[in-house]
């Protein structure tokens, strides 16, 4: 026979042997898992009946010799039904299972041999590569895991119910003493014998849990009003209570429920089998504190307000204020010379925080006394705090002047004198009656308010009946108290001429606390005062001129208009200027502003009937505006003109201490600038320069409210015209604050750029505001206008004597100059900018300020 290439049949047979090897190992354990499968499928029952039998004997099941006995047969039962079912696994069966379950079936194809071609080496190398591709997958090949699942032979999962029960009773059973009750703690000790039990509970309000006695021992710290229960089991008089911790009942007790409340530290014990003893340590609750913490202020309408602390050591559930008549200190004179009548004092709740802690707050006792008799008149004032436990904390005793309202009318004053006197006791009765019928005499040159002088000759008469009748009774004083009360309401809160007059009252109240230097809490009462009075008036007079109506004359069409927020706003003007102690300036602007009111018209809702119309009124309103802002920019550059002027002239003076050579020409400018800008101020002056300069912030931030106020009462919502007058009215106000930040700052130049665009915004608004009346009213504007014009021909012209423009817009309709005269004129204007702007002498302030000129107008 010819030798080939390729194996030999021993190379083969060599190769087939460690495959065989390799796949022993991994058959072996295949079929341990197929013993441990048929084990467990074949004894289930058995395990299971035999978890079941152990947990109830770990858990005390009676172990009669019957139970024992049917247990016994059963589980014998159970094993011989495995033993019966189990089946050991033959080697070919662990064989089979894993050639099935491994790629490629590696025990099948060892047992193959080369069916045709043996002879032919190619056919044989190929076999030879197949066995050696068979033998790495043996060698890597994995034991099959046993199917240990049971579900289908134990559909109600019995075997899980037996490993439950199996792990209890490891966990809690016992396997040791059967007479074991297999209880323990004090469940042991209520099933073997007397036992107790005791708890330790707080009150509620301090948010400490309760305490088992049965766990602790020795001291036992509570707070003081906790409550002890104890319970007692077994045979009576077993167990013997004794404490000393109560104050009601000290002593020994057998009662089987037994509660006491802690009182004070002691000792608690429990003498018996079992029993203990405790230290009772009382965390002692100490009495709430209160204390008045602040001045004693008043508001307005005479409300009370007196700031109060109150601590506790858990938290402060209550309190009252009490109010007693300082009589000692009270000046007995006039009606308060008799003794007064038995009054109880005065006592309300006090307030309590109605967020965070109680434990520690403050708060404010706000009241009104103003209908008290005691009102305005010496009191003591005293508050108490109380805690959960009822203990109460009192204050100091605080000496004040019961606070009420004050009256600024001499008359509604002197009713509420004669009220006082009345309550004070009732044999003030006829020298009451007699002051009443002494100031209602010849009441035509006296009173101006008719409802309250009825409501005052209402309460004389039934005084005077009171009297007469000798029946002056408690019931009938008060009555007539209240009376008066509404007489004096009506004469200091009365009709248009009383209102004026409280305003009037109320500025020069405010005037008198200004020239002596009040504290700031007087001055803000007298603007407080100053403000309800001004609000009242106000009222009075938009309700007069509702009820004239179309009788109302015509109004002037110059006089001034103003809105109820822009009043505000200058009050809170004068108010802060009064807080930053500028007295004088405060007294310069509300001498304006009470001349003003003098002659102003409320600008409240429609005014079409009162004259003019709403776009009419808008346009001369803007108008003036337009002339605050102008005068305002002029008075702007002129404060700049006289701070250059100022640092021209310090530069000279240097310039002469040096000897330099240009001081001839800086002396010349320096006598221009005075001829022009008006007397030389010393260096001393810079300090007004910068109160200028304040001054003029305020008066832009005053412009600007008024602006503000004006577009807000625009007509014209909704329209083009309309929407664009209030954009470019937006647009002023916007640069005013702008302009009148810069002037805050000390920046003039920058405040004349802002003013120059506030006014060229107040133009396109006022522009858009004449196109919108313009198509309104479609050529009636015109023919009212010309009316307006001949009934007073000067007041539409401008400070030039020329005719102001159609619509209200500032200038007029007609050329100053025509043809080529006017632009000569233009043109000399631009000339005479650049000349000055390329003056290197002049200040570099005034030559940016000229450039930007040109920058704008001169293109």
């Amino acid at each position: 026979m010819t030798e080939v290439p390729g194996k030999s049949r021993p190379d083969l047979d060599r190769e087939t042997q460690l495959v065989r090897r390799a796949l022993h190992r991994p058959v072996f354990w295949t079929r341990l898992g197929m013993v441990i499968e048929h084990g467990i499928r074949a004894f289930w029952p058995a395990w299971v009946i035999f978890g079941v039998t152990l947990t109830a004997w770990a858990f005390g099941v009676d172990t009669s010799p019957v139970r024992l006995i049917a247990v016994v047969v059963v589980l014998a039962a159970a094993l011989g039904y495995g033993v019966w079912r189990f089946r050991l696994p033959t080697s070919q069966e662990a064989s089979s299972r894993f050639d099935q379950a491994t790629p490629g079936r590696p025990v099948e194809t060892l047992d193959d041999t080369l069916a045709i071609g043996s002879s032919d080496l190619a056919a044989r190398a190929v076999w030879s590569a197949h066995l050696a591709r068979i033998a790495e997958r043996a060698r890597s090949a994995k034991p099959v895991a046993p199917d240990l699942r049971l579900a289908s032979r134990d559909p109600f999962a019995l075997r899980y119910v037996a490993a439950t029960g199996v792990v209890l009773a490891l966990l809690f059973g016992t396997f040791t003493d059967r007479n074991d009750t297999g209880l323990s703690g004090p469940a042991q000790a209520l099933a073997t014998g007397p036992a107790w039990e005791g708890w330790a509970e707080p009150p509620a309000y301090t948010g400490r849990p309760s305490l088992y006695l049965n766990e602790l021992s020795d001291a036992v710290a509570v707070p003081e009003g906790s409550r002890l229960t104890l319970r007692l089991y077994g045979p009576e008089d077993s167990l013997t209570v004794t404490q000393s911790v109560t104050d009601t009942s000290p002593g020994s007790s057998t009662d089987p429920v037994q509660e006491l409340r802690v009182d004070r530290t002691g000792d608690l014990a429990i003498d018996g089998d079992a029993g203990r003893v405790w230290s009772i340590m009382m965390d002692a609750d100490n009495a709430p504190e209160i204390v008045i913490d602040g001045p004693l202020s008043r508001v307005a309408g005479g409300e009370m307000r007196l700031p109060f602390t109150a601590s506790d050591d858990f938290a402060v559930v209550g309190g009252t204020a009490r109010i007693e008549l300082d009589l000692d200190v009270v000046e007995r004179r006039y009606g308060l010379v008799s003794d007064p009548e038995p009054r109880a004092d005065i006592t309300f709740p006090i307030p309590l925080t109605l967020t965070g802690d109680r434990a520690e707050f403050t708060e404010v006792l706000a009241e009104d006394f103003s209908l008290h008799p005691w009102a305005n008149l010496p009191v003591r004032i005293s508050l108490s705090a109380e805690d959960d436990l009822g203990q109460t904390g009192q204050s100091l005793p605080f000496d004040m002047v019961l606070p009420g309202r004050r009256f600024f009318n001499p008359i509604a004053s002197t009713i509420i004198e004669q009220r006082r006197d009345l309550l004070w006791t009732t044999t003030n009765g006829p020298q009451v009656d007699m002051i009443l019928r002494a100031i209602t005499n010849l009441p035509e040159d006296t009173f101006t308010n008719e409802d309250g002088l009825t409501l005052l000759q209402d309460a004389m008469t039934q005084l005077q009946d009171a009297l007469d009748a000798g029946d002056l009774s408690p019931d009938t004083r008060d009555a007539l108290a209240e009376l008066l009360w509404e007489a004096a309401l009506q004469f200091e809160e009365g009709n248009l001429a009383d209102a004026a007059e409280r305003l009037r009252r109320a500025q020069e109240m405010l005037n008198e606390a200004m020239r002596r230097g009040a504290s700031e809490d007087e001055i803000s009462e007298l603007m407080q005062e100053l403000r309800d009075a001004m609000d009242d008036y106000m009222q009075q007079l938009a309700e007069q001129q509702r009820q004239e109506g179309d009788q109302q004359p015509q109004a002037d069409p110059n006089a001034q208009t103003m809105t109820q927020d822009q009043l505000q706003e200058l009050l809170d003007q004068i108010e802060e200027l009064m807080q930053q102690g500028r007295m004088d300036e405060a007294q310069a602007l509300l001498d304006q502003l009470m001349e003003m009111m003098e002659n102003m018209q409320v600008a409240e809702g429609q005014q079409g009937q009162q004259g003019d119309s709403p776009g009419q009124q808008a346009m001369e309103g803007l108008q003036d505006t337009l002339r605050d802002q102008q005068d305002l920019a002029d008075e702007s550059f002129r404060d700049m003109q006289r701070g250059q002027q100022q640092g021209q002239q310090q530069g000279q003076q240097q310039g002469q201490q040096q000897g330099q050579q240009g001081q001839q020409q800086g002396q010349q400018q320096g006598g221009d600038q005075q001829g022009q800008g008006g007397e030389q101020r010393p260096g001393g002056q810079q300090g007004q320069g910068e109160l200028d300069a304040e001054t003029l912030a305020e008066r832009q931030r005053a412009l600007q409210g008024i602006l503000e106020g004006q577009r807000r009462n625009l007509p014209g919502a909704g329209t083009p015209e309309g929407d664009a007058a209030r954009e470019a009215l937006g647009r002023a106000g916007e640069a005013m604050d702008d302009a009148a930040e810069a002037l805050e700052d000390g920046d003039l130049a920058e405040a004349l750029d802002s003013q120059s665009e506030a006014i060229d915004a107040l133009r396109d608004g006022m522009q858009n505001l004449g196109e919108m009346m313009a198509q309104e009213q479609q050529g009636q504007q015109d023919g009212q206008g010309q009316a307006r014009a001949n009934d007073n021909p000067e007041s539409n012209r401008d400070p030039l004597g020329r005719e102001a423009g159609n619509f209200g817009r500032l200038g007029t309709d007609d050329s100053l100059l025509g043809g080529e005269d006017q632009q000569r004129r233009a043109q000399d204007l631009l000339d005479e900018i650049r000349r000055r702007a390329g003056e290197r002498e002049r200040p570099e302030a005034e030559r940016d300020y000229l450039n930007r000129l040109l920058d704008r107008f001169g293109n």
